[in-house]
């Protein structure tokens, strides 16, 4: 590709760089389909899209989404990792002169130079790196990992494979690029006495952190809610006299199932004297699914009359009706009932 880029303008340097754009287009565009897939139905999204009669904000994610894959893969490639990727910034915060990274053995290998492959290095006053630079050509930043340690390296480790390669096809033992630590290569330590290194505060700290966060987030998927409620006010119908006097207030009530089987649920409401629920006290909800239920609630006439002109709180109580010996769960929402003046 750089031969390429530095070559003039042929025909296969058109065609060549024109099908790439294409297929970057094409895959930066599967991936935002794929994404909008998780929220539209997937077969529904792939008839919408062959007509062309996408919603409005599914034709913006998908464009979205498309842009940016085609933005960060395709065009901008290893200036994301250099720039924009925020894994360079973490790693040289937390690393210390005993942490494990690739390193060049320039004890070893310099000075470099080229030399015949039955060349001994040794007369030739030479190191092992026969400066082949393609530990360089491999490295999808474009760095040199003989000038030492760089934030711009993502660890991908393919100097240490190609390096590996040279030093087999020159008979010299492998490892010149290769996982090791600065105060290694400083003080010429094997591996068992790196990994003596290993149990250091920064590591036992690093683990802790990542121990407590690990259990936390075990905890909360045993720990979760089996479904959600969300209460929402009407707003078409603030508040309104009804049949026989009574006060109404209309809610929507949005019940996320978070289980793997279909759930019923009892709605009741309570917080003043003779509230009563007006509809359907019992839904059921899909598997991993959410519905919106409407919800009328009522006040009698002569409760209602020394409350007129105030908005009171009240709870709605949601309860999960056991089913095959399942414990019985509850959840409590709040909201506030208007008696209008």
């Amino acid at each position: 590709r750089m031969r390429l880029d530095q070559g003039p303008w042929t025909f296969q340097k058109l065609w060549r760089k024109t099908a790439k754009q294409v297929a970057w287009v094409a895959i930066g565009l599967w991936t935002g389909f794929t994404f909008v897939g998780y929220f539209t139905p997937i077969k529904t999204l792939g008839a919408e899209a062959l007509t062309l009669g996408l919603g409005p904000w599914e034709w913006f994610w998908i464009l979205f989404y498309g842009l940016a894959t085609y933005g960060n893969a395709g065009y901008l490639r290893e200036q994301v990792c250099k720039y924009m990727c925020p894994y360079a910034r973490f790693q040289s915060a937390m690393f210390d002169r005993d942490t494990m990274i690739i390193t060049y053995d320039a004890t070893r290998g310099e000075p470099r130079g080229s030399r015949p492959r039955k060349a001994n290095p040794k007369q030739l006053g030479l190191g092992h790196c026969i400066d082949c630079s393609l530990c360089v050509q491999v490295c999808p930043t474009g760095i040199d990992i003989r000038n030492g340690l760089q934030y711009e390296c993502i660890g991908c480790a393919a100097c240490i494979d190609v390096c590996n390669g040279v030093m087999d096809k020159m008979n010299y033992p492998r490892g010149l690029i290769r996982y090791s630590t600065q105060n290694g290569m400083s003080h010429g330590w094997t591996r068992a006495q790196m990994f003596k290194r290993v149990l250091r505060p920064r590591v036992l700290v690093y683990t802790a952190i990542l121990a407590f966060i690990g259990a936390a987030f075990v905890g909360s998927l045993v720990l979760r809610s089996p479904f959600k409620v969300d209460v929402i006010r009407d707003r078409g119908a603030l508040a309104r006299i009804v049949e026989d006097g009574y006060v109404e207030n209309v809610y929507r009530l949005q019940i996320m199932n978070a289980l793997e089987q279909p759930e019923r649920y009892r709605i009741g409401v309570s917080g003043l004297e003779g509230l009563r629920l007006a509809s359907e006290s019992q839904v059921e909800v899909e598997p991993a699914a959410s519905r919106w239920v409407v919800v009328r609630v009522q006040l009698p006439p002569q409760h209602a009359e020394p409350l007129r002109g105030h908005t009171h709180p009240i709870e709605f109580r949601i309860d999960r009706l056991p089913q095959g010996g399942q414990t019985e769960h509850r959840v409590l929402e709040r909201s506030t009932f208007l008696v209008p003046r």
